[in-house]
């Protein structure tokens, strides 16, 4: 690109001793380093700035490889000194990834754990009203013995936070503007926790966080003392109003909908808890 940008210009000078008024010719350019073609001085300005931006450009990318190097660099450089409080930090890293089998162990975040049994095709999965198909089916039998509740609510927040971001994903798709999200991202973030001052954020910047926002909205919770059952309740209420719940086929609580047998099409005896959890 830079070759037939500079390829019969004439210039001001540059390396080499090139003088004033000359041509730029392939052989010139050929012995020339690469990098000390942006020292060439071309007499046409546009032909100048063009220079100038490649060179900006590559200097730009530049920076960026070197910090994304010092980055790695430096996890594999710094000492072990662990913050305060800490006793001792593990890290896992995945070194090889492969696809899930039968047999296969798959584990979630509150000691709740599992084999692999079967794989089927997704269409053999079960789904809801709007042909959405689960990716997961868990062993009912996996809670009550265990008392590991934890994954329960987990479960229900996730479904939440899915939720809230298909409804803002379908305000985004309705080309709504930023004082009609404004409402329900003040609801999302004030409702608990920390609140946030979302009035000082531009149009610009409210749109572009639910435009982060439209595949989920991302929830912490601490480990101990975590999200409450109302709490959770109240966002499932944001996430699914009655009119979205009713076509969903969810229950009054919000918790559970009606699945369908993706192999027979039939509908299941009884609601099913569907949610959004932690599986490694």
């Amino acid at each position: 690109r830079l070759e037939r940008l500079l390829l019969d210009k004439t210039v001001n000078g540059g390396p080499k001793k090139l003088s004033k008024g000359a041509k730029l010719t392939r052989e010139y350019l050929a012995d020339l380093d690469k990098y000390h073609w942006f020292d060439i001085r071309p007499a046409d300005e546009e032909v100048a700035a063009q220079l100038e931006a490649v060179k900006e450009a590559i200097e730009q990318k530049r920076h960026e490889f070197d910090l994304a190097f010092e980055e790695k660099r430096k996890k594999l450089t710094q000492g072990d000194e662990l913050p305060p409080g800490v006793i001792k930090m593990v890290k896992v890293y995945l070194a090889v990834k492969r696809r899930l089998q039968p047999g296969d162990k798959m584990a979630g975040r509150h000691g709740n754990k599992g084999v692999v049994s079967k794989i089927v095709p997704i269409e053999d999965m079960p789904y809801m009203a709007d042909g959405t198909p689960a990716d997961i089916v868990l062993n009912p039998l996996g809670v009550p013995s265990r008392m590991n509740v934890g994954q329960i609510l987990e479960t229900h927040l996730g479904w939440a936070a899915r939720g809230l971001g298909q409804r803002i994903g379908s305000m985004l798709k309705a080309q709504a503007k930023a004082q009609e999200l404004r409402p329900l991202l003040a609801q999302i973030y004030n409702e608990s926790g920390k609140p946030e001052d979302l009035d000082s954020l531009s149009d610009a910047e409210v749109l572009e966080l639910a435009n982060n926002l439209k595949k989920g909205v991302p929830f912490a919770t601490p480990v101990f003392d975590g999200a409450h059952e109302d709490e959770i309740r109240r966002m499932l209420d944001l996430a699914y109003p009655e009119e979205i719940a009713r076509d969903m086929g969810l229950t009054a609580s919000k918790q559970q909908v009606t699945l369908h047998d993706g192999r027979t099409g039939e509908a299941f005896e009884r609601p099913v808890t569907l949610g959004v959890m932690h599986m490694l």
